[in-house]
């Protein structure tokens, strides 16, 4: 290698030699064009010897720029620098296509806007709102904690306002738990929960899952690893449809009792799912994070979800959020109230989540009748097994239907799609499972 980007030359450079100093006076480096793309780093042994540091500490330092896509390892090639980029991205969820205006786009398991309930008097009330455009960080306004606290799962001793459920999952995990630690998480699941977690650096143990949930043998292994936090959808499981039964919400409990784990329940489905309510909270309130969003059923553009906790851990992740949006606008939380009090509300729901589980039925009847199998389900999507993932893909591709890959959504092997039915309309059905029939095989 050329003295000018040797190892002891690279070592000089680096002053601090912890996993995070490194990893910053490395990119430090690349961004200023010391190091440019295109340059072979040093090995590991190498670097390390020269650092006087072990080869598992400057591992460690890498991988953080590996996540970033600032450099790439190229197996015995070596490791070279790829990029000068350090804005962080959502992969999984930035990885979609653009299908063009001929496609039909089955890739977004999102609420139909025809379904949601109108905003125009909601707004009109909420623009009279107690304090408004004070700066006082309010958490949860008077008339939204006592319209949440009346469809809670159990009585919480604190709640929050977000902006969605995402942003209750990110804000909470970056308040709560340390990078490099392990969350457990339910497998597969929803990808923009991936990449909240893939983001932060932690190491992410997966959960199996059946139809009625987590597994409790695959829970019960897990522990055994400590990892700070648990992250699971206590309803209605937004990728398979299936629903955790109320005795495998205790089973499941039952293995967490005696432990210290974090529990971090995302309900971002909220009342498309056809059960009541139900959390771990009422058995450890001092620990659980209960999340409710909003979005799918009341409308996205809200971007208003309820999380609830101990006071004690509320106030960590309020503290977090002071470094940014310190509360969520008082009107979209009045509005928020408004629809949860008004019962036209309430019916739009009902039938929205009928007409739902009238299209995941429809296309998954379709399917069982040309020989794939569907298990059943209710929510804004079908989860299906595929013989070769890439296969299926392509083959819907050619014929103009954009689906997710299983891959987003995963992190074991495995080939699945992932097809959205929230806006599938009756007509399509037939044309839709003839392709994924086809895709279906190999």
């Amino acid at each position: 290698m050329d003295d000018l980007y040797s190892a002891k030359w690279l070592a000089e450079k680096i002053g601090d030699r912890s996993i995070r100093g490194i990893a910053l006076e490395t990119s430090a480096l690349i961004r200023a064009g010391v190091l440019p793309v295109g340059t072979r780093l040093p090995s590991i042994r190498d670097l390390a010897y020269e650092l006087e540091i072990s080869p598992a500490t400057l591992s460690e330092a890498w991988a953080d720029l590996r996540r970033h896509k600032v450099i790439t390892g190229r197996g015995r090639n070596g490791t070279w620098v790829s990029g000068d980029r350090f804005v962080a991205k959502p992969e999984r969820f930035a990885s979609a296509g653009n299908y063009g205006p001929n496609a039909l786009d089955l890739t977004l398991a999102v609420p139909d806007p025809s379904l949601l309930p109108p905003l125009a008097q909601a707004l009109t009330h909420a623009a009279r709102v107690e304090k408004l455009n004070d700066y006082e960080r309010v958490r949860i306004i008077p008339e939204l904690h006592e319209a949440a606290l009346a469809r809670w799962a159990y009585e919480p001793e604190a709640f929050l306002v977000t902006n969605g459920g995402y942003n209750a999952v990110y804000t909470a995990i970056r308040a709560l738990v340390s990078p490099g630690s392990a969350v457990a998480i339910e497998n597969p699941t929803a990808m923009r929960l991936l990449d909240i977690l893939e983001d932060f650096g932690v190491k992410i143990i997966p959960v199996l899952c059946d139809e009625h949930g987590p597994t409790p043998q695959s829970l019960h292994a897990v522990l055994q690893q400590r990892p700070t936090a648990f992250l699971f959808q206590p309803r209605l499981h937004s990728v398979t449809g299936q629903t955790v039964s109320p005795d495998r919400l205790a089973e499941l409990g039952d293995i967490l009792d005696g432990t210290e784990t974090l529990i971090i329940e995302d309900d971002g489905l909220g009342d498309i799912a056809g059960i009541p309510t139900q959390s771990l909270g009422g058995r450890f309130p001092e620990r659980t994070i209960h999340i409710v969003s909003y979005s799918k059923t009341l409308g996205p553009d809200l971007r208003l979800a309820v999380l609830s906790s101990s006071a004690s851990i509320v106030e960590q992740i309020q503290s977090y959020r002071a470094f940014s949006a310190g509360w969520t606008s008082r009107v979209l939380q009045s509005a928020t109230a408004w629809l949860l009090r008004e019962p036209h509300s309430f019916d739009m729901v009902a039938k929205a989540r009928a007409i739902y589980q009238q299209r995941r039925d429809g296309l998954a009847d379709a399917l069982n009748c040309r020989g794939v199998p569907v298990s059943a389900g209710s929510g804004l999507c079908l989860w299906l097994p595929v013989a070769s993932e890439g296969f299926a893909t392509v083959t819907l591709a050619a014929r103009n239907i954009a689906i997710n890959p299983g891959r987003k959504f995963s992190l074991l092997p495995g080939d699945y799609i992932r097809v959205a039915t929230s806006m599938l309309g009756e007509d399509k059905w037939d044309s839709v499972a003839d392709a994924i029939a086809l895709a279906s095989t190999v």
